[in-house]
């Protein structure tokens, strides 16, 4: 009994077995946290020494460069092949394609007075196709759509506007649907692609107008390209999101049944990235539609030139009616193509009858559309909008009066918040970022890459802040870098407070979702006049335009992923009995992390 007692466990046996290791967890607090020591420290000591700051009207050798290129590249252009025919022959097809839109749709087709198809026929075969693709309830918002355009006095430079938005947003998703599936399918196409995008989606628009201008001369063609820069990232990086988030098992369950990569892509991703998708479509088109002010600037034809003629009389008033038609535009759009993308399901679901019914109706509708068409080619109440009834110049009145009455009355209040909210955080942060000498600043924002993602973020943040000095625009760019940053903070807070809200009621996402397709639709021009009014030409007028510019999206999108958590999930959690704040905090958040 002694012996056995003694006797050494077995080697196998519990009792020797070792814990599981575990890798050591890094200590990324502390880390930010005596890295942000640090900094304070050396900007206390070091504070207004090396910022590198640039005069308003001084010119570096990088900018002397780029003048002295622009220079040789406009002498260069009637001898090069490539300009010439490459970029010539697609500047000559687009604009062909779009001139001949616009005699069709929206402008005089010579001999006539009137466009080919006046506004009766447009508003028809606009209800026709709706209903085709959408249903019914799409076909009223389309109706009611066109009209508003007529009676608000706008009608020809929105329908230029939904040509110039289509054309780019069909060539955007022509090309960025197979482009977000190489970047899934290929690290190496992502790693190359996302920098470009990134680039696309934060250069502002006025810096790639005049290279536009030099390739493609001023007009639709340069109006369609600018779109098409502005609206293509949406589409790129939300499919890529969506087919990256399709279930892994669901994949190999596919692989395993020898599907290859082409039927896995059309049978299995696409349709289950579908919601996503359509998302990303849609933030295509309010991306190309928000940037119709800036369009306008190169002659781009559209909403944009009265919303920009109206705002340099600083006539409120007809820059929001203009405005509204735009956020009208936007409305109609995100409606109708979410409805169209459902449409497939719910004709699988509907009854022989419906489905009967249905092609009666379509042949109807059908019938109708040429009637109107014809009406519209015959009779000029018919074809000429301006018989409609003017409801826009009242409209624009009441607005202009209501602007002053609300800058009187709370000019006050909205300064005094500016200036708490400047003295308290904008200043001491830009103080921080900008009074720091360079290298300092450098070395805290290489530090802080590494320490939250690794060598590869640094070597990025490296390469960008060397093009930051090499351009000479250090000071300047910590300025921008601290409303950046700030503008994210508060905009990244009201995503997941009124995403979540969103995506856990339908009421909530009915009612704000209007207001958000105006504040991602509508002109900055528009909203930027009222906010400097109510703040001044101050840091914190730029704060507030591009929360209103950038929440929309961030907002849509936490939506999304909070709706697509799994039911079965939050009802397992609810059975366990989780508070709502815990459902919303333990499950839906992290499960919806990567929208």
């Amino acid at each position: 009994m002694t012996a056995l007692a003694e006797r050494p466990p077995a080697p196998d046996s519990p009792l020797t077995t070792e814990p599981p290791q575990h890798e050591p967890v890094r200590p990324t607090g502390r880390l930010l946290a005596v890295i942000l020591g640090i900094w304070v420290l050396g900007w206390v000591i070091f504070q207004g020494v090396a910022t590198l700051p640039l005069g308003r009207a001084t010119l570096t050798g990088f900018h002397t460069r780029l003048n002295e290129l622009r220079d040789s590249f406009d002498a260069a252009r009637d001898n090069n092949f490539f300009l010439e025919y490459v970029v010539g022959g697609v500047s000559d097809g687009l604009e062909a394609f779009v001139v001949r839109a616009q005699d069709l749709l929206s402008q005089p087709a010579f001999p006539r007075p009137v466009p080919e198809i006046g506004w009766l026929g447009v508003v028809v075969l606009a209800a026709w196709i709706a209903y085709a693709l959408a249903g019914l309830r799409s076909t009223i918002l389309v109706v009611l759509s066109f009209l508003s355009f007529g009676l608000l006095g706008f009608w020809a430079e929105s329908i230029d506007l939904l040509i110039i938005t289509f054309t780019a947003v069909l060539i955007s998703v022509a090309i960025g649907i197979p482009l977000a599936v190489a970047m899934v399918r290929s690290r190496a196409v992502a790693t190359i692609v996302t920098p470009v995008l990134d680039v696309m989606q934060t250069m502002p628009s006025f810096v790639y107008l005049l290279p536009l201008v030099l390739l493609f001369g001023i007009g639709q063609a340069a109006a369609v390209v600018a779109t098409l820069i502005y609206a293509l990232p949406p589409v790129v990086r939300i499919t890529a999101h969506g087919l990256r988030t399709v279930a892994a098992a669901t994949i190999e369950a596919t692989t395993s049944m020898g599907s290859t990569k082409a039927q896995l892509l059309r049978k299995v991703q696409l349709p289950m990235a579908k919601r996503t998708i359509i998302v990303g479509v849609n933030q295509t088109m309010m991306a190309a539609l928000s940037i119709a002010t800036i369009a306008a600037l190169i002659d781009g034809p559209g909403l944009g030139k009265p919303v920009i003629e109206a705002l340099q009389t600083l006539d409120i008033g007809t820059a929001f009616v203009s405005g509204l038609c735009i956020v009208i535009i936007a409305i109609m759009l995100d409606r109708t193509t979410t409805a169209a993308s459902q449409r497939a399901e719910t004709e699988r679901r509907a009854a022989v009858h419906d489905a009967a019914r249905r092609r009666t109706v379509l042949i109807g509708g059908g019938v109708a559309a040429a009637v109107g068409v014809y009406l519209s080619r015959s009779y000029l109440w018919a074809a000429d909008p301006d018989t409609l009834p003017d409801l826009g110049r009242p409209l624009a009145d009441a607005v202009g009066s209501a602007t002053n009455w609300f800058t009187d009355t709370f000019g006050g209040l909205t300064g005094a918040f500016k200036d708490g909210f400047t003295y308290a955080l904008l200043n001491p942060f830009q103080s921080l970022l900008a009074d720091s000498p360079w290298w300092l600043v450098a070395a805290v924002l290489l530090a802080v890459a590494f320490v939250l993602g690794g060598w590869r973020p640094a070597l990025t943040t490296a390469v960008c802040l060397a093009v930051i000095l090499g351009v000479g625009l250090w000071q300047d760019s910590m300025v921008t870098l601290t409303m950046t940053l700030v503008a994210t903070f508060l905009v990244m807070l009201f995503a997941v407070v009124f995403g979540v809200w969103m995506g856990r009621s339908k009421r909530a996402d009915t009612a704000l979702r209007p207001l958000l397709d105006a504040g991602q639709t509508i002109p900055p021009f528009v909203y930027l006049v009222p906010a400097l009014a109510l703040f001044g030409p101050s840091r914190v007028t730029a704060i507030v335009a591009a929360i209103v510019y950038a929440g929309p999206a961030a907002i849509k999108l936490v939506a999304d992923g909070i709706r697509g958590v799994s039911p079965t999930t939050v009802e397992a959690a609810e059975s366990a009995g989780s508070s709502t704040f815990q459902i919303i905090t333990k499950v839906q958040l992290p499960m919806a992390r990567n929208a």
